[in-house]
């Protein structure tokens, strides 16, 4: 009995040892993979495997066709330019090649916009260039050289992450290809795309400077934006 008890130390030291290497040879792996879009955040993965129950996207739409109150500026339709960020929230309409700012849940103002050169359906991984559908969050903004305004979204969600890999097991793209990142919402060095309906961006959703600049003023990070087919 004491033999084995003075053993015991010993292996419990091996495989603490066994246990410090494999964690640091996945963590080596893991964080360059997830740094080029090969792998989600460790945090996400719970949501993304679906452990915790998935839910489908409940998209929003309004009926109007036109662009609604396009000739105003959102000044004059609030009457005020202090607002409360926190009511403001974005649909885009890709079918509609339309962006409508809403504030307090109500449409304010719709503007034309542009998409991904290959705008029909979801984006899926790095490089189809397609426009993302779902629900996202503003992430940051920030002013742009060529772009006038830059308002970027927190693509890939965990709701990406899992269309991603769905389209991994059925064949849909390749297993060695990434996710993706950069998607926004940003201006265009020539108005001509956006009266043409001439869809040119990498998959970032694109509108006339002058009313990039205008939107920008009324949004802020963790502003919802909602993309829509």
């Amino acid at each position: 009995m004491a033999m084995n008890v003075k053993k015991r130390p010993g292996k419990v030291k091996k495989s603490l040892i066994s246990l410090g290497v494999f964690a640091i040879a996945t963590c080596s792996v893991y964080f360059p993979l997830h740094r080029i879009g090969y792998l989600p955040p460790l945090a996400d993965l719970w949501d993304i495997l679906c452990l915790n129950g998935c839910t489908d996207e409940d998209y929003t739409s309004i009926t109007a066709r036109s662009f609604l109150n396009y000739d105003k500026s959102i000044v004059q339709i609030l009457g005020t330019d202090k607002i409360d960020k926190n009511k403001s929230s974005i649909l885009v309409e890709k079918s509609k090649y339309r962006l409508t700012f809403f504030y307090d849940k109500k449409p304010i103002k719709s503007y034309p916009v542009v998409f991904g050169s290959n705008p029909v359906g979801d984006k899926l991984k790095a490089g189809d260039k397609r426009t993302p559908e779902g629900k996202f969050k503003i992430k940051d903004l920030y002013p742009h050289a060529a772009w006038s305004k830059f308002i970027w979204l927190d693509y890939p969600t965990k709701s990406s992450w899992r269309k991603h890999f769905q389209a991994k097991r059925e064949g849909k793209i390749n297993w060695h290809d990434s996710i993706g990142s950069e998607i926004g919402i940003h201006g265009t060095p020539d108005d001509s795309s956006i009266k043409k309906k001439s869809n040119w961006t990498l998959g970032c959703v694109s509108l006339k400077n002058k009313d990039v600049d205008e939107l920008y003023q009324f949004v802020q990070k963790g502003t919802e934006v909602e993309i829509i087919p």
